[in-house]
């Protein structure tokens, strides 16, 4: 296989909570949900990536993907000269309207020369690096005790309850989940929470749930401390990134005859 062969782009449309099996490429790539929201699964933790970001994923990092909503997935794969730009870590970074739009003539369905497909890579990577990793990675404790509290913690979002009322819940004290918390994820429990809080916030708002409804849904006590914390994590208000994914679904092109299956 010559190399340029072994950069072809992908594209798979994925129905809602379609998932694929764990697997891994021998070569970077980013991984671009054009419409929908896709989660990235990997033994040491989540990263979600709704219209407006896109995924990197070093070469050989086994993973598997998620979609929520309908998901037309694009995929670019990168020449060692290129990965080595991106971190050496799965991320999440943000997708400029230059790069979106080089995304989607590379992952076309028209044909182009292999010069002009690496230009427009270098354009992709160019631009998504100009902007800081974007922190939507959830760390997965693996702990007996803190699995057992993330459970307590997702079953029961709406209605959040002290770390020390789970831990009684699961039969160990605060201190000891406080520590085991740093220890396996690098952050604090409400740190933690906030960050699983906002993925699922992501998750509603683009399924249409309304800011407010989100917001009581993912156990804020009210919408402007929610949108205080969506706006941190993710850079833009809840009602900016709404409208940016339907903005992002109406303009998407879709594909007269694309790759559907499950990535190799």
């Amino acid at each position: 296989m010559r190399p340029e062969q072994a950069l072809r782009e992908h594209v798979f449309l994925l129905g809602h909570d379609e998932r694929t099996p764990e697997h891994t490429h021998a070569r970077g790539h980013l991984v671009y949900p054009a419409t929908g929201v896709l989660s990235l699964v990997t033994s040491v933790g989540a990263w979600i990536a709704p219209s407006n970001r896109v995924v990197w994923i070093p070469a050989g990092f086994e993973h598997r993907h998620r979609a929520h909503g309908r998901t037309d997935m694009r995929i670019v794969f990168l020449a060692p000269s290129l990965a080595v730009l991106l971190p050496a870590h799965p991320a999440v970074l943000v997708m400029t309207p230059l790069a979106r739009e080089a995304t989607l003539t590379l992952t076309g369905s028209e044909r182009r020369s292999a010069s002009a497909r690496s230009r427009l890579r270098r354009v992709i990577i160019d631009d998504v690096t100009t902007a800081p990793e974007q922190p939507l990675h959830l760390p997965e404790p693996h702990d007996d005790r803190l699995r057992a509290v993330v459970a307590l913690v997702k079953e029961e979002m709406s209605s959040p309850l002290t770390l020390g009322r789970l831990g009684h819940r699961v039969g160990a004290g605060e201190r000891t989940l406080s520590r085991l918390f740093r220890q396996e994820t690098g952050m604090s429990f409400p740190q933690w929470r906030t960050q699983l809080r906002v993925h699922h916030a992501l998750l509603l708002l683009a399924g249409e749930v309304s800011v407010i409804n989100t917001a009581t849904a993912c156990g804020w006590a009210n919408p402007s401390a929610f949108i205080d914390a969506f706006t941190t994590l993710v850079g833009q208000t809840p009602g900016q990134y709404q409208r940016s994914l339907r903005e992002d679904a109406r303009t998407a092109r879709p594909q007269d005859d694309p790759y559907v299956g499950e990535p190799r």
